[in-house]
């Protein structure tokens, strides 16, 4: 486990907007590529030039690609809007937008000189995009203005009926509004495109495309842009170019080669692990904490993608359909038929300048890089984590290799910013997995990160804390999460004290914890707890069918806690200020919102309130179906909080509260938490 830092994530500002807009263009197609990969493969196969022409199999062709592939994608972004009700609006609008671009190709045909050149089919991936979303945000809002206040017996009536009529209006706005911009827009774009092949400009799009990668901005690029041309482009040609201007790995593939090979510490030990995950894995952003490392690292990634794609427009090469992930098989196995000395050859000499420069800026600062002995790929890697908004499996396993303390870890301490819940949360969990372990001899304590006591020997924090915990705690070893319930860091923490415990040759440390606050050694806990039975009551639960806002639920949890006379109206304030500096997101479906550290005086008794929503909350752009609100006296509340980390660290047990019918049955099968 490494040290690792990671800066305050940017709630605001162009970039995350763009990241956020584009994480949501990849949501809608990532899920549907196996179609596209279905429908090359067929294309591939069956036409005329094919090598199995099949007049019969290749009429699969047109329909799949012009009807088929834009109403999945439609259904998919309905679908993470309103769940199925907003699939189903958003495919009904959809064929409005495709009917509307047909009519319009079919005049613009009719009003042609004979023998002059027909236009094509316009496929409207980028209105599927449009209208999936937008009719499951408009069938979202219709129901909301009448929830609950429909008849007992009326309701499926009602709901049938306004999904139906809501996607007959959204059909005709994009059969007469959408299509005709739609058609304009590709056009433009479509002349753009080539406008850069005939000047041979293509190559500079990689001056954008590759940093974009590096700063997680590119999906909006990808999906947004560079799919729905690359799609029309192969639909008509049987290949593209423009899928392989993103998907290269051979610019990825360059660094991680140079930094083998002329790198330094922590970053030149992982470089080989990270080529197997990014070169055959296909998982880009391994390669990105590398780059962060030393910026200048830009320019060799931005002349190997150039590269890259001079030699696919030498060879006239590209795929048949998007290759994801960039996996060299995935890019391969959609090769087409006549680009495979093209492409193989643009991933190789992409990948070999992209080298050569990676490793000229290297060697010019390798000498000092060794003299200053400072390991700047942790945090590298931690900038990566915060660029992309969450954490990361990969980038964490790039974090795992860092020198074993000398000293015998046997004062863990998890810490966050009031030390009320989500820390108590992940001490429970990661409790559980050192006494499966069978370590004994270590506390685990949880603290707010402003009582760190200063004598820990490893300290877990959000990423967001990671730097104050530092600055308490500046001998002990800080390990960095972003979900304290499911974090793949613990296993790799278990591991550290087990390497620890082999360094110190059995030597025994003294227990240093503050019996103060919830903690155990690796056997049991001294919590002291009141009155559990009042903590969390029938009352405090609630389900709902649909989705929330996460204003609406922290609302809801700061009202129930309200209810229950645990807390005073200022409480809500506090909660959403903890949300603004660091999320309670805990994993699992899971959050757990509380106050700040400052608002302990809002507090008036411990109590939890527990809201399911089968429809999802969007929770800081995870997805959430558990919220529950903690208001905390002391020491209270922290023996049951562990209790529930335990339940939605069981992945079985999760599934089980999803499936409760009622609030009866979700509370009964919370019964373990409420136990004495």
């Amino acid at each position: 486990m490494t040290t690792v830092s990671a800066e305050t994530k940017d709630r605001g500002g162009a970039r995350v907007a763009v990241q956020r807009f584009g994480s949501f263009l990849s949501g809608m197609i990532m899920p549907n590529i196996p179609a596209l990969i279905a429908w090359g493969i067929i294309t591939a196969l069956f036409i005329d030039v094919g090598p199995f022409p099949n007049e019969g199999l290749a009429m699969i062709v047109g329909p799949m690609i012009h009807y088929l592939l834009p109403i999945l994608i439609a259904m998919q972004g309905g679908r993470m809007i309103y769940e199925t009700r907003g699939a189903v609006v958003g495919a009904i609008a959809t064929m409005g937008v495709i009917a509307g671009s047909d009519f319009i190709v079919a005049q613009f045909n009719a009003g042609l000189a004979e023998g002059a050149d027909e236009l094509g089919e316009v496929h409207m991936f980028i209105g599927a995009m449009i209208m999936g979303p937008l009719g499951a945000y408009a069938i979202k809002a219709l129901d909301a203005l009448w929830e609950g206040k429909i008849k007992s017996g009326f309701e499926m009536l009602v709901n049938m009926f306004s999904a139906g009529i809501g996607g007959f209006l959204l059909a005709l706005a994009g059969f007469y509004w959408l299509a005709p911009v739609i058609n304009a827009f590709m056009e433009v774009m479509g002349n753009a495109v080539r406008w850069l092949i005939e000047t041979n400009l293509l190559p500079l799009t990689s001056v954008i495309i590759e940093p974009a990668k590096v700063f997680f901005l590119n999906n909006a690029i990808n999906h947004g842009v560079l799919t729905p041309l690359g799609i029309a482009d192969a639909a008509e040609n049987g290949k593209s170019i423009l899928f392989l201007l993103e998907a290269n790995p051979g610019p990825g593939l360059g660094v991680l080669l140079a930094f083998t090979v002329f790198g330094t510490g922590v970053a030149r030990a992982t470089a080989p692990g990270a080529i197997l995950i990014q070169f055959l894995g296909g998982i880009h952003e391994v390669y990105f904490p590398y780059v962060l490392m030393k910026p200048a690292l830009l320019l060799a990634v931005v002349a190997g993608g150039a590269t890259g794609v001079g030699t696919n427009m030498v060879f006239d090469a590209g795929l048949r359909a998007p290759a994801a992930p960039g996996s060299i098989f995935a890019v391969l196995l959609q090769t087409a038929s006549d680009s495979y000395v093209g492409v193989i050859l643009s991933v190789i000499l992409s990948a070999g300048v992209t080298f050569a420069v990676a490793s000229a800026i290297l060697l010019s600062s390798r000498k000092r890089d060794l003299e200053m002995a400072v390991d700047s790929f942790s945090a590298a890697v931690a900038k990566t984590e915060a660029n992309k908004g969450k954490s990361s499996s990969h980038l964490a396993n790039l974090s795992a290799a860092t020198q074993v303390p000398a000293q015998k870890i046997t004062n863990v301490i998890f810490a966050c910013d009031a030390g009320m819940g989500s820390s108590a949360m992940g001490a429970s969990v990661l409790r559980k997995k050192i006494i499966g372990a069978g370590i004994e001899g270590v506390t685990v304590t949880n603290k707010a990160v402003a009582s760190l006591p200063g004598n820990a020997d490893l300290v877990i924090t959000q990423q967001q804390l990671t730097d104050r915990a530092r600055a308490k705690e500046p001998q002990a070893v800080h390990v960095s999460v972003d979900s304290f319930m499911n974090a793949p860091e613990y296993d790799d923490v278990v591991t550290l004290i087990r390497e620890s415990e082999a360094k110190a040759s059995g030597s025994d440390a003294d227990d240093t914890a503050d019996s103060g606050e919830s903690s155990a050694g690796g056997v049991a806990t001294d919590t002291r707890v009141r009155s559990e039975a009042q903590i969390l009551t029938r009352s405090q639960v609630r389900i709902h069918s649909g989705s929330a806002s996460q204003d609406e639920a922290l609302t809801e949890a700061a009202e129930i806690l309200g209810a229950a006379g645990a807390v005073t109206g200022e409480y809500l304030s506090a909660m959403k200020e903890r949300e603004a500096t660091v999320s309670t997101y805990m994993g699992n479906e899971l959050a757990i919102p509380h106050g700040t550290n400052d608002a302990k005086s809002a507090i008036l008794a411990s109590a939890l309130s527990v809201t399911r929503y089968d429809g999802g909350v969007d929770w800081s752009g995870e997805k959430v179906t558990f919220v529950i609100g903690i208001a905390g006296v002391g020491d209270e509340h922290l023996e049951i909080l562990s209790r529930i980390a335990e339940l939605f660290s069981d992945d079985a047990e999760v599934a089980k509260l999803k499936r409760a019918s009622s609030e009866e049955e979700l509370l009964e099968l919370l019964s373990a938490v409420n136990a004495s």
